[in-house]
């Protein structure tokens, strides 16, 4: 008997320090059970301390990469990280129309935690034309959110203004993460989008709020690619949309409690995506 393990494919940046992107991506997928393909967007010189280049790769490169994958692996779930320029924002939604994966997660990633921008501005607006209602979930911070949405974000209440808000416009569920919220509890908001019998309409069932004790730690490098990435992998699974953000969420903070007195690098360090050994 042939043993079937749900196969994401992550289409992302590749991070050299290992942390963020692909990488990222590749441990989490990993670490739950998964396989991970992946597909390359950009390659970027970085490390705990900044982001200091970034090095887009073709968009006829990207495509060809994803339909070798497509063709031959037909992933369960599609999870879409850094996309820097238009041209590859435009060829990674032809192919997702062209081959329909069940589920696609996409965590915006528009800035390194040290501000640099990863994205053009022409990028942001073939994204929200072409690529954000072909998605399953995406899954913006508080930045990201205020962007796409066009106002700052900084409570709860306009978290769950944005997130309705977003989804009607985008056609699509989004979960806005609270990370950066002030005072010690972090908050995170689901609005999912239904739909009523295969109608192109949405019906309201209100936000779903994932409230916690924010976990005191300066190694948080790739937080939101690891959580993109397990949701991903917990749809493919077959759990609830709700279920796979609790379940991602779960997994993430014992990530995120296994890593915070490690010692990699100098500055935001990773997460810690597997099990310590004993």
């Amino acid at each position: 008997m042939y043993l079937m393990p749900y196969i994401i494919l992550s289409i992302a940046g590749s991070d050299s320090s290992g942390g963020a992107g692909i990488q990222a991506d590749i441990k989490t997928i990993s670490a739950l059970g998964g396989y991970a393909a992946s597909v390359i967007t950009a390659v970027t010189a970085q490390n705990t301390i900044r982001v200091q280049s970034v090095y887009p790769i073709p968009a006829d490169v990207v495509r060809a990469q994803v339909v070798s994958v497509m063709d031959d692996l037909r992933p369960n779930g599609v999870k879409i990280g850094m996309i820097h320029d238009a041209e590859t924002a435009h060829v990674i939604a032809e192919c997702l129309r062209k081959y329909r994966p069940a589920y696609v997660v996409y965590d915006p990633v528009m800035a390194s935690t040290g501000g640099k921008s990863l994205m053009t501005e022409q990028a942001i607006q073939i994204i929200m034309k072409e690529l954000l209602p072909l998605c399953t979930l995406i899954t913006p911070n508080l930045h990201e959110a205020g962007l796409l949405f066009g106002h700052s974000i900084s409570a709860t209440d306009g978290m769950k203004q944005a997130a309705r808000e977003l989804s009607y416009r985008f056609r699509t569920s989004v979960l806005i993460k609270g990370g950066h919220l002030q005072g010690d509890e972090m908050c995170d908001v689901l609005y999912e989008r239904k739909l009523s019998n295969s109608v192109d309409t949405t019906s309201s069932s209100g936000c779903v709020l994932y409230s916690g004790p924010k976990i005191e730690s300066r190694n948080l490098h790739g937080t939101g690619c690891t959580l993109s990435s397990a949701i991903t992998l917990f749809l493919a699974g077959g759990y609830r949309l709700d279920e796979a953000v609790c379940r991602g969420k779960n997994y993430i903070s014992q990530a995120i409690t296994r890593g915070k007195e490690m010692k990699i690098g100098q500055g935001s360090g990773p997460l810690w995506h597997f099990p310590l050994s004993e």
